[in-house]
């Protein structure tokens, strides 16, 4: 069996390989892909017994395998790459995982030996129960209305010794440490906790009265499954007195007499995981009392834990937004303070990311030689991983064009760094529009982004033709860019944006749209401030209120006819 993973403007599908599997934009194709960059049958995938072929089939824009365009079938092998335009597709074949999985070295158990912890097996494992406590019957602390008193003081004891206590590697001690003082029967005690994955039982704390105690602590797959399965707390009496358990390794070997075990419920009331407490002493044996004392401390203790991880949750998340503000501060830093002030023209920029950082990017620069060039993209996705693309854009484009005068050379040579170590489905729609303040002419090439719209002098919208349009940036290495040259005339303006204004959404999920962005700049009359304040303003009403969805970044020249 052999899987097909798409990465398609950082969404992932997988999809099962067939006989034959065709890949293209037309629906009827077994893996559809909605990209104008990929071909409406671009590309198949065909099974010869055991293997894989990919062959393309006339695409426009070619079919690339790790690198390198295909002409003819090519065999597919483990973790090739494909791309299909912009897609990024990989190539996984089941035989080769398994393979690998087998060779792989076994994952060390998760059990902390330093703690000689051991679940008895159940070939060996007999375990006698002797009283049950049903958790349900006194909800988190047991039954109230017995031994009250003791239970108070239980509680009040547990409650003003863990007081303050946040850190956990500190606090499961401080709860075995608190039961000997309530206990002074038990001899040994520990806290088991489940792993919420693996469902794993981990030993996070273990106490023992005597120094010279053994310190290992076997328990009874049988009580703690009883345990964590009914949230039931468990009493169990001197094994080597029932003729039925004689055989019981996990209280036999290690003559506990009797022993306690109870489950700590989280705030869901789910079990986080378990409390065991013994005693070897055979006169001080537990009696069904201490176990409805046990389940009223733990249910303080399990409370008091859920607390201590709540404030670590918090204190990691506050630590995170720090991190971001950061993140979001360095980000700022790399677009411009002020847009350039040139005699005849009027700049206009903005930006805001729908998360704390984001993955749109403008620039706006001052050449040599009367020029100015304006640099805008949109990484695909958004958040963390598009903001490190669009940092990285950011530092490519400002190098560049310290040494590159011609904007399709530009354009190709800021191409070839973003393929180098390009990240899988993290491409870049690219603009870089160069204008010549002399002959007021622009230069403009488009990278796989939607075209700028130009408003004329009467009000009519202009865009550049599609077919100019090449590839987003970081997909093909050495690709050559079309130029589009045109004077800019008196009283035109130039806008460009990125999809999250024409994709902005209302509440009833409808988008914003290309026809309401040319209509607004239609009508709006000004300089390249007026068009670009009116457009963020038309599109948050139309948002009402809706929660930003994407970056939202706009940049705006105009040559107004008069100033």
């Amino acid at each position: 069996m052999a899987n097909l993973i798409v990465l398609n403007a950082g969404d992932v599908t997988t999809h099962d390989l067939t006989d034959e599997t065709i890949i293209g934009r037309h629906p009827e194709c077994q893996v559809h892909v909605e990209s104008n960059m990929v071909s409406r049958k671009h590309a198949r995938i065909v099974r010869d017994g055991m293997r894989f072929f990919v062959e393309d089939m006339g695409s426009g824009n070619g079919t690339t395998v790790n690198g390198q365009r295909i002409t003819e079938r090519t065999l597919l092998h483990h973790e090739d790459r494909i791309k299909l335009g912009p897609v990024l597709l990989r190539f996984e074949d089941a035989t080769a995982i398994r393979a690998a999985a087998a060779a792989a070295p076994p994952k060390p158990s998760l059990d902390s030996d330093s703690f000689g912890f051991e679940m008895a097996s159940e070939a060996n494992d007999t375990a006698t129960i002797v009283g049950a406590l049903d958790q349900a019957r006194g909800a988190r602390f047991g039954t109230l209305d017995a031994n009250p008193a003791a239970k108070l003081r239980g509680i009040l004891e547990i409650s003003r010794t863990l007081a303050g206590t946040v850190d956990l590697d500190t606090l499961l001690p401080r709860i075995l440490e608190t039961l000997f003082s309530i206990f002074p029967a038990a001899d040994r005690g520990c806290i088991v906790l489940k792993n919420p994955v693996t469902g794993e039982m981990i030993p996070r704390a273990i106490r023992h009265r005597r120094s010279d105690e053994d310190d290992s602590v076997k328990l009874s797959r049988t009580i703690v499954n009883k345990v964590l399965a009914e949230k039931t707390g468990v009493l169990s009496a001197d094994a080597t007195s029932d003729s039925r358990f004689t055989a019981s390794e996990s209280i036999s070997n290690f003559t506990i007499r009797s022993m306690m075990c109870v489950p700590l419920l989280g705030l869901d009331g789910e079990p986080l995981g378990i409390i065991n407490i013994d005693t070897q002493n055979p006169i001080q044996q537990f009696k069904t009392d201490d176990l409805d004392l046990l389940m009223a401390v733990a249910g303080q203790a399990a409370l008091s834990y859920e607390n201590a991880r709540l404030v670590a949750t918090y204190l990691e998340k506050q630590k995170q937004d720090s991190e971001m503000q950061i993140a979001a501060n360095v980000q700022r830093a790399l677009l411009p303070e002020k847009l350039p002030e040139v005699p005849g023209y009027q700049f206009y920029a903005s930006y805001e990311s729908a998360q704390a950082v984001g993955g749109d990017y403008y620039d706006c620069l001052v050449l040599p030689g009367d020029r100015v060039c304006l640099a805008f993209g949109d990484v695909a996705g958004k958040g963390v991983p598009a903001s490190l693309v669009m940092s990285r854009l950011s530092s490519v484009v400002q190098n560049t064009l310290e040494f590159v005068t011609e904007a399709g050379e530009a354009v190709r040579r800021i191409n070839d760094h973003m393929c180098a170590n390009a990240i899988e489905g993290r491409f870049v729609t690219f603009v870089l529009t160069m204008i010549d303040l002399r002959s007021n002419e622009l230069s403009v090439v488009i990278a796989g982004h939607m075209s700028p719209m130009i408003r004329l002098a009467d009000g009519t919208i202009e865009e550049f033709p599609e077919d100019s349009v090449g590839l987003p940036l970081g997909i093909v290495n050495g690709m050559e860019f079309e130029v589009n040259r045109r004077v800019l005339a008196p009283g035109e303006t130039v806008v460009i944006y990125t999809d999250g204004i024409s994709e902005a959404m209302d509440p009833s999920n409808e988008l914003y749209g290309l026809e309401r962005l040319r209509d607004k700049i239609c009508h709006t009359v000004g300089g390249a401030d007026v068009v670009g304040s009116a457009i963020l303003t038309d599109v948050k009403r139309h948002a009402g209120g809706r929660e930003q969805n994407d970056d939202i970044t706009l940049m705006a020249v105009s040559r107004p006819a008069t100033l």
